[in-house]
């Protein structure tokens, strides 16, 4: 199990653990479990700030191999090298094994078609990135290595990673944009679904209006941070909720066929050549509107 040494600083442990293979999230659940000392005292607490000079370890655990299994699943890959891959996720298709879903997911078919795999879990795996609903389709970035793994999460914390999406909206949008800026946490009422509150974590989203018919709306949504279900609560919560969506569109809201939400643009940094990238999936002909007046019919 290796070790890594860090000269303590006045700063949050998580942070001053964070490194080129490490994500910040990954440290602050390493402290947690109590792999992180001080001093040679153990602390599983990522907001303890050590003093200046203190000695600072972190035992990080070697990856092993999935338990998940390879499955021949075809997805879209739109572009691959040693370091990353980004893929097209289709409607409908669950991002991680779980409960009820062991089997069939994106990270079954990445398994599959990738030839080298992020362990910056500690177990080796796909390096999911940044994910999308089950039901939400579009782009998606996976980190083949630990420091590319790393340096994309960064990209995406300090809001370097711009994410574009298509969303098929009910009602008369007011104007040609606009913006959302509410808090968003688990809602009180329902422990599935998500809803602005005071108390929750900053979310901004933004949105243009590219078509309006009388009963929905087609807009490009940039969503500047990536909380739970952002887009959905956000549009929602200012009358115009996502058609299609089975937790936050009431049922007045006119009919489709599908959740009415695609990641279609996707543009960052690369974690090794500097490159700016930028990437462009089309929505599935279910977001043409003749499509959705079939299906209601």
């Amino acid at each position: 199990m290796p070790e890594l040494r860090y000269a303590g600083r006045p700063e949050r442990l998580d942070k001053l653990l964070a490194a080129p293979e490490l994500t910040r999230s990954r440290a602050a659940a390493l402290i947690r479990e109590g792999r992180c000392a001080v001093n040679g005292k153990v602390v599983i607490q990522p907001a303890f700030k050590p003093k200046n000079g203190d000695e600072v370890v972190l035992c990080v655990p070697e990856a092993e191999e999935t338990s998940q299994k390879a499955e021949d699943i075809p997805i879209t890959l739109l572009y691959e090298d040693a370091h990353l891959a980004v893929v097209v996720k289709p409607c409908g298709m669950v991002v991680h094994p779980a409960a009820g879903n062991e089997s069939g997911t994106l990270v079954n078919a990445l398994l599959y078609r990738l030839d080298s795999l992020s362990g910056i879990g500690g177990q080796k795996r796909p390096g999911i990135v940044h994910r999308l609903d089950k039901d939400t389709s579009g782009l998606l970035i996976v980190a083949k290595d630990d420091q590319a793994h790393a340096a994309l999460s960064r990209q995406l914390s300090e809001r370097k990673m711009e994410k574009h999406y298509l969303a098929v909206v009910a009602g008369r949008m007011k104007g040609e944009e606009g913006s959302v800026d509410l808090p968003i946490g688990r809602s009180p009422k329902d422990r599935k679904k998500m809803a602005p509150r005071p108390d929750g974590r900053s979310a901004l989203t933004y949105w243009r209006l590219l078509d309006q018919r009388p009963d929905r709306a087609l807009l490009d949504v940039r969503i500047v941070t990536g909380r739970t279900h952002q887009i959905r609560v956000h549009m929602a919560a200012i009358g115009h909720p996502v058609l299609g969506d089975p937790l936050y569109a009431p049922r007045s809201a006119p009919k489709a066929p599908r959740l009415m939400l695609h990641a279609w643009r996707l543009s960052f940094t690369h974690p090794v050549t500097g490159e700016r990238l930028s990437f462009e999936a089309p929505a599935d002909k279910l977001f043409g509107y003749a499509e959705i007046k079939e299906a209601e019919a």
